[in-house]
């Protein structure tokens, strides 16, 4: 492992020829009473800042944002602390993870010769001491003879800089001895001119490379100084505004193996402190968070406030939980980070936006955080950033809550001060690893219970870690690494393992098992592919026996799927799975082939299936008119009710066989009137049926069955029929209603 990137080391080279003196052609307006004007006093007429004033101005704000988020006073003085009776192992091991912040940078102004405004002793490394040495240069002089002047001088006193070690390089070297080599030299150097074209530009590229190539020579005899491992050249072309640019831009280019260069063509003004914001999160790997809805309250209505936004720039972990969870789902709580792009200044990149939360106590100490980075804000001189670092520098705190359209607000974030610093801290927003973990028989926090505990069982019995016994060579004769093997081992059994019971089909099938352990091996021999063949030749015998699959039926009401529908499901995921492992070798490959042909089926398999479908879409249809008037049934009466229709539907049919036989009664389908109490067939009734004459029907067929209905019932008319008829011709009485009667 070496230590040092090129972050480690930073040169600044900003052009100081006479052509950086001309305006940038973007007024400031500079009225210093804006406030209190009194009447009669003209403002002053706005103002237009330099070529060499912007670039000064943006290379600061570059080194502010660095010095706030890494500054070097709060770094260990010395590596021998890191170090131990170990030696270089422990300093190997924990030095890159605390040297990340080892920031060092180096000033050069360039004219007719070289200007070296700071070394790398920490002493140097403060914005006092550049902008001290800076206004000590002052500006370009325009009378200077041009062809005295150029940039070139300063990019060679840049490559020279970079060989010399830095406090930390050198303890590095010193502590390591004999391992001093893997102590590497790398740096960036950072280049502000006005190119005249893309030819200026290339010539400059071949400078800088020559010129490594010379000092590394002179390193190499030396033991002050340290070769150049690698270099990355950025170079700026700024431009006045009004005019175009005579350089285009050109992304990171390798020019050779130790120097790597990229070109920026940017208009001076407001576009080159915004294009220095972006370099410096792109080199120091930063991100970016936008505090929004800070309430403040107004200069001119002190008694009304507004809200207003503030950007941070901090280390990218803060946002490593957060974007995590919310790719993943893994934790209870689904994040919901909305990535916006922010345009400022011309400048467009991507920030998290969090929404200000005013704490219920100012006890910082009550909340539990995973980390705590530094932060430093976009834009430091604005009223907004003004107050907020203020507010939280007077000891309060603030929680940044996630903003969400529904559902209870998730406080991931917290800005607070230590020792006069301010820190975003990240606030655990899932279970503390200091409570005690939920049963999961109890299915706390969702449907835990439907998990594959007992496969995941076995999946890590599968991939555990063991001593190795033999040692392995790759087909090249290098020597397989255990580390790598077992990594490539369980990157194979992950390509696909669902995690929940109820979103797979062939986990849960026992006849599938054998293919799903041999699939997921690095290559397969004959008889591997033969009992994947013969799995798959069961399935289609499964599947033409109609067989059921342990589909689950979770959150589904009713029959549930088809059969083929079930199938259909089982083979699609089957097929997923063997896809993901096609690449192993070729002998996947033949499993697939196999796989693919059987779920070709023959023409006269599919018209049987098309068949089978119309029949039982012909039965939910059926089936469908009474589960509409009867919602609160449950399934089985459905059922039943539909057996009793099936049934109703056959003694009809026997009735219209035998309708010509004296001994049966006349079929109620004959009857000119249709009465309640007697049976009629669902699809014989036109319009609505109503539920009373669906029950009826049903309660007459399950009476047919027991006993044969009274003759004085089936004769009778509006479900009346006359009592005592016998009466009439003995007596010679006429029989009326209730019983009741009259003498003739």
């Amino acid at each position: 492992m070496k230590l040092f990137s090129e972050a480690h080391k930073t040169v600044f080279v900003v052009d100081h020829c006479p052509y950086m003196s001309e305006s940038c052609r973007q007024t400031v307006e500079f009225d210093m009473f804006t406030k209190n004007r009194a009447p009669g006093i003209i403002p002053l007429a706005p103002i237009s800042k330099s070529l060499w004033t912007c670039a000064v101005e943006s290379a600061m704000e570059y080194c502010r944002i660095m010095y706030d988020i890494f500054p070097a006073r709060k770094l260990p003085a010395t590596l021998s602390s890191m170090t131990s009776t170990s030696g270089d192992q422990r300093l190997l091991t924990v030095a890159p993870k605390q040297l990340m912040g080892a920031t060092r940078v180096n000033f050069i102004v360039s004219d007719s010769r070289a200007h070296t405004l700071n070394s790398w002793g920490q002493d140097d490394q403060n914005l006092q001491e550049l902008m001290a040495a800076l206004a000590a240069v002052g500006p370009p002089n325009a009378r200077m003879d041009p062809e005295c002047c150029s940039v070139l001088h300063g990019l060679v006193e840049a490559v020279e800089v970079l060989c010399k070690c830095t406090d930390y390089q050198h303890e590095a070297r010193t502590t390591l001895m004999e391992n001093a080599d893997r102590v590497s030299n790398k740096g960036r150097i950072i280049c502000i001119t006005n190119a005249k074209s893309d030819s200026h530009v290339r010539m400059l590229e071949d400078c800088v490379q020559e010129t490594i190539h010379e000092h590394n020579k002179l390193a190499a005899s030396s033991d002050n100084l340290m070769q150049i491992q690698h270099c990355e050249l950025v170079l700026i072309h700024t431009y006045t505004a009004g005019e175009d640019s005579l350089v285009s831009d050109r992304p990171k280019k390798d020019i050779s193996l130790v120097l790597t260069s990229e070109v920026h063509s940017v208009r001076a003004g407001r576009q080159l402190p915004a294009k220095l914001t972006t370099l410096v999160q792109q080199h120091f790997d930063l991100a970016s968070t936008t505090i929004t809805n800070i309430p403040m309250k107004e200069e001119q209505h002190a008694n009304t406030s507004a809200n207003y936004d503030v950007e941070l720039l901090h280390q990218k972990d803060a946002h490593t939980e957060l974007l995590r969870s919310e790719g993943k789902n893994m934790a209870p709580i689904t994040f919901d980070p909305h990535l916006c792009s922010s345009n400022r200044d011309g400048a467009v990149k991507d920030t998290v936006t969090l929404k200000w939360c005013t704490p219920r106590t100012n006890n910082v100490e009550l909340h539990y955080c995973t980390g705590a980075y530094r932060i430093s804000p976009v834009d430091v001189n604005s009223r907004p950033s003004s107050c907020l670092t203020n507010f939280l520098l007077n000891g309060r705190s603030v929680l940044l809550e996630q903003p969400r359209k529904s559902g209870s607000k998730v406080i991931s974030h917290m800005l607070c001060s230590h020792g006069g610093e301010i820190f975003l801290h990240v606030l655990s927003s899932v279970r503390s690893i200091l409570e005690d973990p939920p049963s999961i028989s109890e299915g706390c926090g969702g449907r835990v219970t439907d998990y594959r505990i007992t496969d995941f069982g076995e999946f890590m019995r599968e991939n555990r870690l063991a001593p190795v016994l033999e040692t392995r060579y790759m087909m090249d004769g290098s020597m397989e690494v255990p580390l790598e093997r077992a990594k490539s081992q369980l990157e194979r059994h992950t390509r696909y393992w669902p995690m929940i019971i109820s979103q797979t089909t062939i986990f849960n099938m026992q006849a599938v098992v054998p293919l799903a352990s041999l699939i997921v091996k690095e290559s397969l021999t004959d008889d591997d592919v033969l009992n994947c063949q013969k799995t798959i030749y069961n399935l289609v015998d499964m599947e033409r026996k109609n067989d059921h699959l342990p589909i689950s039926t979770v959150g589904t009401r009713g029959k549930g799927s088809k059969r083929d529908e079930q199938y259909r499901i089982m083979w699609n995921e089957l097929e997923t799975l063997v896809r993901a492992h096609l690449n192993n070798s070729e002998k996947h490959q033949r499993v697939l082939e196999c796989l693919l042909a059987c779920r070709s089926k023959p023409p006269e398999e599919e018209e049987r299936k098309k068949s089978r479908r119309k029949r039982e879409d012909k039965e939910d249809k059926s089936e469908k008119v009474v589960k509409d008037y009867e919602p609160d049934k449950s399934w089985q009466d459905s059922e039943r009710l539909k057996g009793a229709q099936e049934r109703e539907k056959e003694e009809l049919a026997e009735a219209e066989i035998i309708k010509d036989s004296p001994d049966s009664p006349e079929p109620l389908n004959k009857k000119p009137r249709v009465s309640i109490g007697e049976i009629q067939p669902l699809e014989k009734v036109k319009g609505p049926v109503s539920l009373l004459t669906m029950w009826t029907n049903r309660i007459n067929t399950a009476n047919s069955r027991k006993h044969q209905e009274f003759a004085g019932r089936l004769s009778s008319v509006n479900n009346k029929a006359e009592l005592y008829q016998h009466l009439k011709e003995e007596n010679g009485m006429d029989t009326h209603e209730n019983g009741k009667a009259s003498r003739q």
